[in-house]
């Protein structure tokens, strides 16, 4: 059976070529995003300060929602004090160091804050440098309040040696430090005297002395294995995470981890747009390669082949090509997948420090589903030919069926209304989840379009025939016959340049108009003229804020900061999670920024309360005075009373907290920004400009169009990352489309021989073929316009209040001169090349 399949399979080598291509493309989307979905599962943040410890003990950075994948978060969660000495008594353990980090910066002579690896994690105490690899530590340790060391590159760029005196911005405040050592590492790094840590950390509720941010704990030598096993035992019921190996990082740095969160929902997001695209090609380039084969399928039936063998032929046939070019298609997936993280780096979405997790489990599951995919589509597209009656299926085998299937055309119009229906959904929700069904019911309706696409260009074909002058000249007449008389040919190439339409103008102008609609959301609410931040610093201090209020021309000046919220809720019953940036404000939020409040007031933004977004407090059951459970970026589960909720949920998320609701609860425990309103006027503008050049460290966001909330979770990052997957989607399925295209005209070589004979000209021809291009082009541009027009039209009516959506006005032209130029380029040029053979020759080599 395989020699047969291959020795078909050499003989159309148009549609060999065009099955490959689509396979191989396909492959590599799929490994791509295996690879992104797998690193986001098992890729760990590199160890670095933690090298030398065996163990590592942290409070547990993952959510376990009950029925779905865990969640990683990213504020670090504490471990109660008395646990540091509890794991030093345990056997086999050298050390046990009891770890704190806080936000502290060296400020230089010139004002200038030194620049460190992550302000806001730079301060420890003294212990923590027996983590450093054999340190050479020049000086003595700090002891008292005013004492810290110095790392080698921090010193060097303050100018500073031991017993110098430096200022430093440590948690928030600045005072005068005496330098009592330098220390060589790897990292930036500010050392305290350890009760002048447990004092600057001040981490939430409990007392400083009470927390430490990890445990690393030295095993002695060769017993490492069994201080973990212990470790563990001992900490079994305390919901602490015990870390050894590359998993010591994760504890180390659970912001870089828990931005690998990213990955898996960005895979989520691209795969079923692109496992639709992939699987639409392949099967149009099967179908190409099946229906060449006809006549030869059919003489086997004549001569005694089972429908079953039929099948397994063509099955076999598509096996060899899958596995031929999803191999190689795989290994290409890697490359794509590093350029992808290329791009999330670029954009500030991903840490650089994060690496991708390469094995072959995406290649393997990407070949296997490929391989599985083109097996099931031929077996599907030799269907009909295995199952008519061998006379039948020879008469058919140099024609297509007399009428399409009526159930096909009743599933592809069903697709098209189902399509059409479900792109009310921005009608209802006004969000991430509401927009993504205007592209998702766009390409419905184009699949829809491919089933019902034969009955609807035999009827179309028909009725211009009907409407022909009498004296059209013969080409015309041919190809208006053409369109109908093969109804299946002409179907499938209108269906795939309709894809592509629909495809381009659904999704480039979902994502540009999601884009508008936040971004639009941002302006309207910032009534803010200027913004403070301190990024050098790791946070703003807490001595700005009333000395900004204190400024003569200052209106409102309110604090800042961002965080990830947990939200479960129930969906129709079914238990659900959405994690989330969220907002912490102040009742002072109401001066700088308008959310545009529909019921309760921001002013109640005090203790245990949130505000809500109107489409959430609809949807999750949220009204003003009552409470939802949240769970807060470090874990803790909190009960929150609802005092507000607001419209502008697209552009600040569907909640926001007060600041007392988040305190203790965020890595650094700074303020990220402080939005500021003035009286407009340039003497004011120029003190709040003063003040922030008089204090170090402090940056001023004066852009005339307003500052962005600092921390705002705004456009969210899958858009970008979608628009700029667009181009690659798009480029495999344009190069898809045109593989099939010039497949099926190069497949016509003995009907263009036959009208040669009977008396076509060579120019008769050409002028045939190019009028077919243009009544397919014609036809895929108006049914792919008319699929798109109505899902667009409801998302702009529920996202820009208006009947167009935001988007370059040249994409419409632009995408009707290429779905133009593929429909002539790839009917002209394989019609000349088919020109070139003598007819006769043509009619004997078929």
């Amino acid at each position: 059976m395989l020699y047969l399949a291959w020795h078909m399979m050499r003989r159309r080598i148009a549609a060999l070529l065009a099955v490959t291509c689509a396979t191989l493309g396909g492959a590599a989307m799929v490994t791509g995003i295996g690879v992104l979905a797998e690193s986001g599962w098992r890729s760990h943040a590199p160890v670095m300060r933690l090298a030398v410890a065996d163990v590592v003990v942290s409070g547990s950075q993952t959510f376990h929602p009950a029925g779905d994948l865990p969640i990683a978060l990213p504020e670090r969660a504490r471990v109660p004090g008395d646990v540091v000495g509890r794991v030093a008594e345990l056997p086999g353990v050298a050390e046990a160091v009891g770890d704190r980090s806080f936000p502290a910066a060296v400020i230089t002579r010139d004002g200038e804050a030194v620049p460190a690896d992550d302000p806001g994690v730079t301060g420890h105490g003294w212990s923590s440098t027996t983590l450093l690899p054999r340190p050479r530590v020049d000086g003595t340790p700090p002891a008292g309040p005013q004492d810290v060391a110095l790392d080698r590159r921090t010193a060097a760029a303050a100018g500073a040696r031991p017993g110098d005196r430096v200022t430093v911005a440590a948690a928030g405040r600045s005072a005068r430090y005496r330098v009592s050592a330098v220390v060589d590492a790897s990292g930036s790094g500010l050392w305290f005297a350890d009760a002048t840590a447990a004092r600057l950390t001040g981490h939430g509720p409990r007392p400083a002395s009470d927390s430490v941010d990890l445990i690393a704990v030295r095993a002695e030598p060769g017993a490492a294995d069994s201080v973990a096993t212990e470790v563990r035992r001992a900490l079994r019921d305390s919901g602490l995470t015990v870390s050894t190996g590359a998993a010591r990082g994760d504890a180390e740095a659970p912001g870089t981890t828990a931005a690998r969160s990213l990955l898996p929902m960005l895979a989520g997001s691209l795969a079923g747009v692109t496992l639709l695209v992939v699987g639409f090609i392949v099967a149009g380039a099967l179908s190409v390669s099946i229906a060449a084969q006809r006549r030869e399928l059919a003489l086997m039936r004549a001569v005694g082949a089972t429908p079953r063998q039929i099948r397994k032929l063509a099955g076999a046939q598509a096996a060899i090509i899958a596995v031929g070019a999803a191999v190689p298609g795989a290994a290409l997936g890697y490359p794509l997948a590093e350029r992808f993280r290329q791009l999330l780096v670029s954009n500030g979405m991903l840490p650089d420090a994060l690496p991708l997790t390469v094995s072959l489990l995406p290649a393997v599951a990407a070949v296997l589903l490929l391989v599985a995919v083109v097996w099931v589509a031929a077996r599907c597209a030799a269907w009909r030919t295995s199952r008519r009656p061998a006379t039948e299926a020879v008469a058919e085998s140099r024609s297509e069926p007399r009428t399409p299937s009526k159930a096909r055309a009743q599933a592809g119009l069903a697709l098209i209304v189902a399509g059409t229906g479900a792109s009310i959904t921005p009608l209802l929700a006004r969000s991430q989840a509401g927009a993504a069904a205007t592209a998702v019911s766009g390409l419905i309706a184009a699949i829809g379009l491919a089933l019902a696409g034969p009955a609807l260009v035999g009827g179309v074909g028909r009725l211009l025939a009907r409407k022909l002058p009498a004296k059209v000249s013969a080409p015309t007449w041919l190809a208006v016959a053409n369109s109908h008389g093969y109804a299946l040919r002409s179907a499938a190439a209108i269906s795939t340049l309709a894809m592509a339409v629909v495809f381009t103008l659904t999704y480039t102008l979902t994502q540009t108009t999601v884009m508008a609609a936040t971004s639009g959301d941002l302006r309207d609410a910032t009534r803010a003229q200027l913004g403070l931040t301190a990024p050098g610093l790791g946070g703003v201090p807490g001595d700005v804020l009333p000395a900004l209020r204190d400024t003569p021309g200052v209106r409102a000046a309110a604090p800042v900061t961002s965080t990830t919220v947990l939200w479960p809720y129930r969906m129709l019953g079914e238990p659900e999670i959405e994690s989330s940036s969220a907002l912490v404000l102040t009742p002072e939020a109401r001066g700088v920024l308008d959310l545009d409040v529909r019921d309760g007031s921001l002013a109640g933004l005090t203790g245990a309360t949130v505000a809500v977004s109107t489409d959430a407090a609809g949807s999750r059951g949220a009204p003003v005075g009552g409470e939802v459970e949240l769970v807060l970026g470090d874990g803790a589960r909190v009960t929150a009373r609802v005092v507000a909720t607001y419209a502008r949920g697209l552009g600040f998320g569907p909640v926001v907290l007060s600041r007392d609701l988040a305190a203790g609860h965020t890595t650094a425990g700074l303020d990220q920004s402080v939005l500021i309103r003035t009286d407009g006027t340039g003497e004011a503008r120029h003190r709040v400009a003063a003040l922030a050049a008089d204090r170090p460290g402090l940056a001023l966001d004066d852009d005339r169009s307003g500052p962005r909330p600092g921390g705002v979770g705004g456009i969210a990052p899958e858009l970008w990352i979608n628009v700029a997957v667009l181009a690659v989607l798009l480029g495999y399925l344009l190069l898809g489309i045109a593989n099939k295209l010039i497949a099926t005209t190069t497949q016509r070589r003995t009907e263009l021989a036959a009208l040669r004979l009977i008396g076509a000209t060579p120019r008769q021809i050409r002028a045939m073929m190019r009028r077919e291009a243009a009544l397919i082009s014609g036809l895929a541009l108006t049914t792919g316009l008319a699929l798109s027009v109505v899902p667009l039209v409801l998302l702009s009516a529920g996202f820009l209040h208006r009947p167009w959506p935001a988007g370059p006005p040249w994409l419409a032209p632009v995408v009707a001169v290429v779905v133009a130029g593929i429909a002539f380029l790839t009917v002209e040029l394989p019609t000349r090349q088919a020109l070139r053979v003598p007819p006769a020759h043509a009619l004997a080599r078929a």
